[in-house]
Parts: structure tokens; sequence; C-alpha cells
């Protein structure tokens, strides 16, 4: 079968011929209906090198995936060949007490895991390739009846990641609140409809790029905004100088944290997901009073059966690019390039 894999570190990935997976006890190879390429594994091509992980190339890309039940192992009962399923993608021990509340995320024995701190995609081989192995049934999530693999592949990240970023927060997210996001890529330009989707509050989106601007518009922004000098008294001025209750800052940039830092309301959160790899300063008076500055990282298997519920309804949707198996590389490109409107996703 073909597959997409990293071969060295700083290089870019290959397509090439490999055998196709067989399951073994407890395992399942899935038939891949579609496979989201994210900006992640940019970082994983161009910003690492070896010992910087716990794990090295070769791999096959690919950690949002979805698809059909190829083949299972034995001892396996929870899903049948046929079946439509998505991957929940960070694979952890299974035993610890983050993992049995389905935080596999936040593993806190990783040396037990399939593989410490990676997955399907991130150490061990993902699903831009024909089949995928997953190493036990209960990284799999039955699909909704209507929903298809392609549509669901890039949920279980871009989808996944904002829904778990906006429902830590959804207690500040009042009918009155401001929600600010910032960068409506992959995941942001679902940030905004998963705000919409599950709460009343308003959004403000920040994007220095017009098209972004115009999806965000699509997708149930309420207010658009380029990034400036002024954008964070333009953000006060439209919430009656009090500024936002969230700010969901997608980027990671000095200047976008900067902006979430500045325009964020007494007692309000700012969450970091994106990963530019910016900072600023934290002390006392850095920020209004009581505002809490929170990472996080992926979501948990539990939010992510919410969120194909959610998109099963129409609620949500990832706006996508398709791509053929053999045009997978150019996702990435396009990638660097910017010019993928939604996530890249790429089926075989």
């Amino acid at each position: 079968m073909r597959a997409l894999r990293l071969m060295n570190w700083k290089s870019e990935p290959e397509l090439v011929e490999v055998p196709k997976p067989t399951p073994g006890p407890g395992e399942v190879v899935i038939k891949i209906g579609g496979a989201g390429a994210c900006h992640s594994d940019l970082h994983l091509m161009h910003d690492f090198v070896a010992g910087a992980l716990p794990w090295n190339p070769p791999f096959t890309l690919g950690h949002e995936n979805a698809g059909w039940v190829d083949s299972i192992g034995a001892g396996v009962t929870g899903v049948h060949e046929g079946q439509a399923v998505a991957v929940y993608g960070p694979w952890g021990c299974g035993k610890c007490s983050r993992c049995q509340l389905g935080i596999e995320t936040l593993c806190e024995n990783p040396t037990a895991a399939p593989i410490p701190g990676g997955g399907g995609g991130l150490g061990l081989d993902g699903g831009i390739a024909e089949y995928m192995l997953v190493p036990s049934e209960r990284f799999l999530v039955p699909l909704p009846a209507n929903l298809d693999p392609f549509i669901a592949a890039p949920l279980t990240d871009a989808g996944l990641t904002p829904f778990h970023a906006v429902r830590r927060s959804w207690s500040k997210m009042t009918p009155e609140a401001t929600v600010v996001v910032v960068g409506v890529g992959g995941l942001g330009h679902m940030a905004v409809q998963i705000v919409k989707a599950t709460t009343s509050a308003k959004v403000i989106a920040v994007d220095p790029k017009a098209a972004a601007l115009a999806l965000a518009t699509d997708v149930g922004a309420d207010v658009v905004l380029e990034p400036a000098d002024s954008t964070v008294a333009t953000i006060r001025e439209l919430t009656q100088g009090h500024g936002a209750d969230v700010v969901l800052d997608f980027v990671g940039s000095e200047s976008t944290l900067k902006l979430a830092q500045g325009s964020a309301r007494t007692l309000g959160d700012v969450t970091l997901v994106g990963i530019a790899g910016g900072a600023v300063p934290f002390s006392f008076f850095s920020q209004g009073y009581e505002v809490s500055l929170q990472t996080t990282y992926w979501g948990s298997r539990p939010e992510l059966i919410e969120v194909l519920n959610l998109a099963s309804r129409g609620l949500i949707h990832a706006e996508h690019t398709r791509y053929s198996l053999a045009d997978s590389a150019e996702a990435y490109v396009d990638l660097v390039a910017g010019t993928v409107r939604g996530r890249a996703v790429i089926v075989p």
C-alpha cells in the first residue's frame, strides 16, 4: 500500500510503498476514508532533531483520521468489520487516572503507552495511507450514521482541540459575553462555530488575511478585525470598555499573545492553543485583575464524541480542501504557503 512517510528529521515527507498492516491481538486495521494534514506536522518535519522527542522517524504522517474497520485482531469486541469510525489521536497507557477519564492527552504513565507522548502520525504510523493500524479499540469512536469519514477526519483534532478550549470556558460565555478568536485557520474557524453552536456569546474574529476573515464571517463571526496597533482598543470599544470575557489564541506568536493579554476583561480567560512559540511577560499588572492565562492540548475521548454529534446534527463543519493520496505532499506545501481553506484533508 502507499503511505506518506517522514523518513528523517528536517526533511520533506515521501510517498512510498509499505506493507499493509495486519492486526495482532487487541488491534484494529482501518481503511482510511480521510486524513487531515496539520500545521503541527510541519513542526515535526522542520523543527526537531534526533533526541528531541522520545521517538524518531521513519513513520507515516497523519494524526487526524477516520475510515472503516477493515480487520480486527483476537479479543476485539467493540467494533466490527465495515463499521465507520474516527480515531482518537492521543494514545496513552489506558490505566492511569487521566486515561481512565478518557483524557489520554495527559497520560501520566507515558512509558506504558503504545509510544511515549505520541500516537498514530506522531511516532507511530498514522493515516495518510491506504490503511492504518490502531493498537487498541478504545482509540476508535463509532461515527454517527450520517457522518462520512472524510468529513469526520479533521474533527478529531481541528474540531476536538478548539472544542476542548471552548468547553473549559463555557461558564464565562454568557449571553452578554464576548469571545475573541485570534487566527481563523483550520482550528480557529472551528472555534467560531463551536462558540456559536454551544453558547450565546458574541464572537470577534481576528486575522490578517482577508480570506480568513471572509471565512470567519461565513461560519458565524459577529465582527471581524485585522490585527493592528488599535485592535485592543477596538475590542474594548466593542465591549463597552470592558474587554473580552474569553480570548482564544490559535496562533501563539508574541504579537497575538500581547493582543490577547491586552484585550481580556477582568476575571476573563486567555487560552493559548497555537504553537508559534511566542511569549509575553506575566506579572501582577501584565493583564487585568484575575485574568486566567492557560494552555490547552488536544482534548478527551468523551469530548470527541460530543464534537462528532455536533457535526452529525449540522451545527459545526470543517471547511476543507481535498487532496488525493498521490498529491498528499502538496497539502503541506500549500499549508506553508497559507493557501489552504479550512483544513487539508487527504483521501486515499
